[in-house]
C-alpha cells in the first residue's frame, strides 16, 4: 500500500507522506482531484525511488514506478524464482551464463518455458529500465528460452453469451462486454478512466495519454450498440475514475471471477486474454482483413495479425485451392478433335 496521501495548497493538489519525523509535501500542477490521483504514484516514486544498483535494489525501485499497474502484481510471483540467484548480485555483471543456469534450474524443477520467459522477461524490463533512468549505465543482455506459440483455445459467440449470464457481479460482467467488444487486453481494459470513454462519437481510448510509456495492444476503438448501452448504465453510478470498480475502489484483476463463471459453462480454461483472441477469432471469420484487424487490436505489423488469425477467415488460400481443383471445368485441358488423351 502507498503511504502517501493527496492534499491542497492553495487549491493546488500535492502529494504528501511522512519520511521519518519529517513531513513532505510536493506540488503535482493540478487542481483537478482525478488528474492528481493519476499524477500521484508516478511522483511519489521518482521522489522516493531506491539508489542502489543491486538487482534486489532495482526491482523494488521499478515496483515502486509501477505500482498500480498489473505487471507489479505479475512480478512479485517471478521475484519468488528470481530472487535466490540475482538479488544480491550488481546488474551489470549479469551474464548469459546467470541466465542459462536459471533456465537450466527452472527446467529441472518442471517449470515450463513460457512461464520462465516471463519470469527473464520481467527481470529484463528492470534492467531496462534502470538503464533509462540512470540508475545503471548500461543494461546486460538478458536471454530468455524462445517464447512459445499461442494457445489456440477461444470461445464460440454462444459460449461467450453463456460467461455473460454465468458472472454475477456486474463489474464482472462489464468487464467481459469490454474485452470481447474493444478486443483489448485485460490490463488496458482494467485502466481504462472515463474519461476515456467519448460517448459522443461512440469511442473508447485505450491508451492513456498521460502515460508515456509503452504499451502493447492500446487503439482508439468504436464502441458497438450493446457495449455503449452497458457503459452508459454503468457511468450513472460510477463511485471512482475507473470504468471497472468494485463499491468504489479500481479491480485490478478478474482472473477468479472469471474461472468461476468459465467453471460454471463448462470453460474452466476461460481466461481474460481468451476473451482478446476470441474476439479476434470471431472478426476473421467473418472476413474482415487482416490490415482492419490488427488496427482493432493495436497490432504494429498486420503481419503478426495474419499469422495468428489468418486460417479462421472464409476466404483464407480459397483462390490458391481453387487452382488446384482438377474436376474444376475452368481448369480441364481443352482436346483437340480427333486428338487421343
Amino acid at each position: 500500500m502507498s503511504k502517501w496521501r493527496l492534499t491542497r495548497l492553495r487549491g493546488e493538489f500535492c502529494v504528501a507522506w511522512t519520511d521519518g519525523d519529517i513531513r513532505r509535501r510536493y506540488r503535482l500542477g493540478t487542481s483537478d482531484p482525478q488528474e492528481a490521483a493519476r499524477r500521484a504514484p508516478a511522483r511519489y516514486a521518482q521522489l522516493t525511488r531506491p539508489r542502489g544498483s543491486s538487482v534486489g535494489e532495482l526491482w523494488e525501485a521499478y515496483l515502486i514506478d509501477m505500482e498500480g499497474r498489473a505487471v507489479a502484481t505479475t512480478m512479485r510471483y517471478s521475484w519468488r524464482a528470481l530472487k535466490a540467484r540475482f538479488a544480491e548480485m550488481e546488474a551489470e555483471t549479469i551474464t548469459i551464463a546467470d541466465c542459462r543456469a536459471h533456465i537450466a534450474e527452472r527446467r529441472a524443477a518442471g517449470i515450463k518455458d513460457g512461464t520462465i520467459h516471463t519470469e527473464l522477461g520481467h527481470l529484463r524490463m528492470v534492467v531496462k529500465w534502470a538503464e533509462k533512468h540512470r540508475q545503471i549505465s548500461k543494461a546486460p543482455h538478458i536471454e530468455r528460452p524462445a517464447k512459445p506459440e499461442p494457445k489456440e483455445a477461444f470461445l464460440t459467440r454462444q459460449e461467450a453469451s453463456w460467461l455473460l449470464e454465468a458472472a454475477g457481479a456486474p463489474h464482472v460482467r462489464l468487464a467481459i462486454q469490454l474485452l470481447v467488444g474493444t478486443g483489448a487486453r485485460s490490463t488496458a481494459a482494467l485502466e481504462l478512466t472515463w474519461d476515456r470513454v467519448d460517448f459522443a462519437k461512440g469511442l473508447i481510448h485505450l491508451r492513456n495519454p498521460l502515460d508515456k510509456g509503452r504499451r502493447k495492444g492500446r487503439a482508439v476503438v468504436p464502441m458497438n450498440e450493446s457495449l455503449s448501452e452497458a457503459l452508459r448504465v454503468a457511468k450513472q453510478g460510477a463511485l471512482c475514475p475507473f470504468v471497472i470498480e468494485w463499491a468504489g475502489n479500481r479491480v485490478r484483476s478478474i482472473k477468479r471471477s472469471l474461472k468461476r463463471a468459465g467453471e460454471a459453462v463448462g470453460r474452466p480454461d476461460v481466461s481474460p486474454h481468451m476473451l482478446r483472441h476470441s474476439a479476434a477469432v470471431w472478426l476473421a471469420e467473418d472476413g474482415h482483413s487482416m490490415d482492419e484487424i490488427a488496427q482493432f487490436l493495436g497490432h504494429g505489423d498486420s503481419r503478426i495479425t495474419a499469422r495468428v488469425y489468418a486460417r479462421f477467415s472464409p476466404t483464407y488460400l480459397r483462390k490458391l485451392a481453387a487452382s488446384l481443383d482438377l474436376e474444376s471445368p475452368a481448369r480441364r485441358p481443352i482436346v483437340a478433335a480427333g486428338e487421343n488423351r
